[in-house]
């Protein structure tokens, strides 16, 4: 009886669900998947960069100001530096005495050096006299050959030793001289390595002398931005204190040899004569000039087709913006900027993040500062 009864309501609802009205089983709007999505076609925004030459601030390399004519001064004798006359910074003249060593010994070397030339030359003049007497008597036939002979081995003896005194007192005064450093030319005093009282041995640095006509600029740079740099690559030269007061720098010279420790190669940067640094001053260098500016983009701009560097250049027209693959050439890199050197122009407005993702002639939008 009672399985009769649940049949009986379960037919009863299926009857009342027939009859409901067909719009109850409509799936709300909200649910119904049916309908088309709404894609955006709104070109996305790029990272862009727009090229120009503001190396200043992205680009710069720490220097210092040196002389190209600089020596190290020293002694050619050893002996206890006195005195000296000059200096860290101090300007000389050329001849200009610089320091001196202490000269009591070497005087004394030299008053010994002339008593033995005065004593060679009595003991030449006997020689000779007595040579003239036996050459006399042996003409005669006084005297025997072996006399002669005698006479003349003395005479050669003492002209022998009377020449060695010479030699001797000549170096002995010269050895006094070199107790006197006198400047090789005009100049500044740019290192001090010894103090008046040191006990120096021959050849010791004592200071180093700079000439002031020749000024360059000393930059280290690494390796990989060597690659590709021209032989008479331009420079801008400035101060942090007066940035405004550019200078424009010829590269003169690369030292051959890389740094054992840091792996860079010293640059030498030859300044005009009215360049307003002085030696030993701190500098800031970067490549290119005002006349012949250094065009650069990020290192992460640059991708590789067909054997070539690329980078996708933005042209805007109006509210549209298409991105075009421009092939380039590049030179070296420095601090993560690469340098181009054809391709572009100022004012190009270059992509730099996504460039893998990208296609030729594809819309782009508005521009991204990076």
């Amino acid at each position: 009886m009672i399985r009769r009864l649940g049949i009986g309501r379960a037919l009863l609802a299926l009857a009342l669900g027939a009859a409901a009205p067909a719009a109850a089983l409509e799936l709300p709007e909200w649910l119904d998947f049916s309908a088309p999505t709404q894609v955006s076609t709104a070109p996305r925004p790029v990272v862009t960069e727009i090229i120009e030459d503001s190396g200043m601030a992205s680009r710069w390399v720490p220097g210092t100001v040196a002389s190209q004519t600089q020596v190290t001064m020293a002694f050619q004798i050893i002996g206890r530096m006195v005195i000296r006359h000059v200096d860290l910074g101090h300007r000389v003249q050329e001849g200009e005495v610089l320091a001196e060593l202490a000269t009591e010994d070497m005087a004394a070397t030299t008053r010994a050096a002339k008593a033995a030339v005065d004593a060679a030359e009595v003991q030449l003049n006997t020689a000779r006299t007595a040579l003239e007497r036996t050459q006399a008597l042996a003409g005669r036939g006084v005297a025997s050959d072996a006399q002669l002979e005698e006479a003349l081995r003395g005479a050669a003896a003492a002209e022998a030793a009377a020449e060695r005194a010479r030699s001797e007192l000549l170096q002995a005064q010269d050895a006094e001289g070199y107790a006197r450093m006198t400047a090789p030319f005009a100049g500044v005093v740019s290192a001090v390595y010894e103090a008046p009282g040191s006990v120096v041995s021959a050849g010791a640095p004592i200071l180093q002398l700079s000439a002031e006509d020749r000024r360059e600029a000393v930059i280290d740079l690494p390796e990989s931005a060597l690659a590709g740099l021209p032989e008479n690559a331009a420079f801008t030269v400035w101060q942090r204190i007066a940035p405004e007061d550019e200078v424009p720098a010829m590269l003169d010279r690369i030292e051959p040899l890389a740094d054992t420790a840091t792996r860079t190669r010293r640059l030498y940067l030859r300044l005009p004569e009215s360049a307003p640094f002085r030696l030993g001053a701190l500098i800031r260098a970067r490549l290119g000039t005002a006349s012949e500016p250094a065009l650069t983009v990020p290192a992460g701009a640059i991708f590789r087709r067909e054997g070539k560097d690329w980078v996708w250049r933005v042209t805007r027209n109006g509210e549209t913006a298409h991105a075009n693959a421009v092939p380039v050439e590049t030179g070296p890199e420095l601090q993560g900027r690469v340098l181009i050197a054809s391709g572009i122009a100022a004012g190009d407005e270059v992509i730099t993040r996504g460039i893998h993702s990208l296609k030729e002639g594809q819309a782009v939008g508005r521009r991204v500062d990076p």
